[in-house]
C-alpha cells in the first residue's frame, strides 16, 4: 500500500513520541509498503525531519518527506516555469527550499527594511517578482505583509503553503500561516493558490514522487479539518487517529458519507485498520 502519513498528531505530538507508531510503520515497509509522510508545517527543511524520524525509528528517507514547503517549491517550478524571482513571507525551511529548487529568493523582510527607508513600492524593492510564497513567519511585522500585498497586486501570482488557521506549539496555540495568508487576501483582493491539506495537492505531489497516484493511496492523519478533505480531495482512502487533535465523539458526529474509513486510537487498532484495508484493492 501506499501510506501518506501525517506527522504530528500521528507519529508525534509536540515533543514526546506517539507510542508504538514508528515501529508499526518500520514493520509496513519492511513488508512492501511506499510509506512517505506529508505534513503542512513549512518552517523546516526536510532534513531535519529526517533526523527526527530516525530518532524515533521510523522508515525514513529525504525524498520521503513531503513538506509544505518542498511541495510549494515544486508546484511553482512546474507550473511556473517563466518564474524566476520569488518574493517569501515564510521561515527559514521555505526560504531554503525555494533556493534548492533553483529560485531566486527574496525574504520579504529585506524590502520591508527597503519600505522603512522610504521606497514606495515592495513590488519594485523586490525586484519585481514573478510570485509571492506565503508561509507561517514567526517574525512576521506590517512592513513584509506589506511588501507582499504589493506585489501581488502588481500581479505576482499568490501561492501558499496551507491555510492552517492555528499552529499548536508546546505552551498552546499560535496564528497559523492560514492567518497570514488571510491577511494578505484581504488586503490584495487574490486568492492564493494553495498546496497543504486540505487542498489535495501535497498528496498528489507526495504520490507522484514515488510514481504512484494518490488515489492508490491511504492517508494517516489527526485532524478533520485537514488530513480527512485532503483525502476525499484526491479519491484516497483514510483512517483517523485519535493520537492528536481529534477526539472519537466529533467522528460519531459526522454523516456517514464524511466519515474515514478507519479510526484508531492508537498504534495497535491503526495495525488493524491497515490489515482491513490492505485486504480491499480501491476503486479508483
Amino acid at each position: 500500500m501506499l501510506l501518506l502519513v501525517d506527522l504530528d498528531g500521528v507519529v508525534y505530538r509536540a515533543s514526546r513520541p506517539v507510542p508504538g507508531i514508528a515501529q508499526l510503520l518500520a514493520r509496513r515497509a519492511a513488508a512492501g509498503d511506499d510509506v512517505l509522510y506529508v505534513t503542512n508545517n513549512s518552517m523546516y527543511e526536510r532534513p531535519r525531519y529526517v533526523r527526527r524520524l530516525r530518532a524515533l525509528g521510523a522508515p525514513v528517507a529525504q525524498e520521503r518527506v513531503v513538506t509544505s514547503a518542498w511541495a510549494t517549491a515544486r508546484y511553482l517550478r512546474e507550473a511556473a516555469p517563466d518564474v524566476e524571482r520569488v518574493l517569501v513571507v515564510g521561515a527559514g525551511g521555505l526560504l531554503r527550499e525555494l533556493r534548492a529548487a533553483g529560485f531566486a529568493v527574496v525574504p520579504a523582510a529585506s524590502v520591508a527594511a527597503a519600505l522603512r527607508r522610504g521606497e514606495a513600492d515592495g513590488w519594485q524593492a523586490a525586484g519585481r517578482p514573478g510570485a509571492v510564497v506565503v508561509g507561517l513567519d514567526p517574525a512576521l511585522t506590517y512592513l513584509r505583509l506589506a511588501a507582499a500585498a504589493d506585489a501581488i497586486r502588481a500581479g505576482a501570482r499568490f501561492v501558499a503553503t496551507n491555510r492552517d488557521p492555528l499552529f499548536p506549539m508546546e505552551r498552546g496555540l499560535r496564528p497559523g500561516a492560514g492567518a497570514i495568508v488571510a491577511a494578505l487576501e484581504a488586503a490584495s483582493g487574490v486568492p492564493p493558490t494553495v498546496i497543504g491539506k486540505p487542498a489535495g495537492r501535497l498528496l498528489e505531489l507526495a504520490a507522484a514522487s514515488v510514481g504512484r497516484s494518490a488515489a492508490e493511496a491511504v492517508m494517516i492523519g489527526d485532524s478533520l479539518a485537514t488530513d480527512l478533505p485532503a483525502a476525499r480531495a484526491v479519491g484516497a482512502r483514510a483512517i483517523l487517529m485519535l493520537t492528536g487533535v481529534t477526539r472519537r465523539e466529533q467522528v460519531e458526529r459526522l454523516s456517514p458519507e464524511l466519515r474515514p474509513d478507519a479510526v484508531a486510537a492508537d498504534a495497535a487498532e491503526l495495525a488493524e485498520a491497515l490489515d482491513a484495508l490492505a485486504e480491499v484493492v480501491p476503486t479508483a
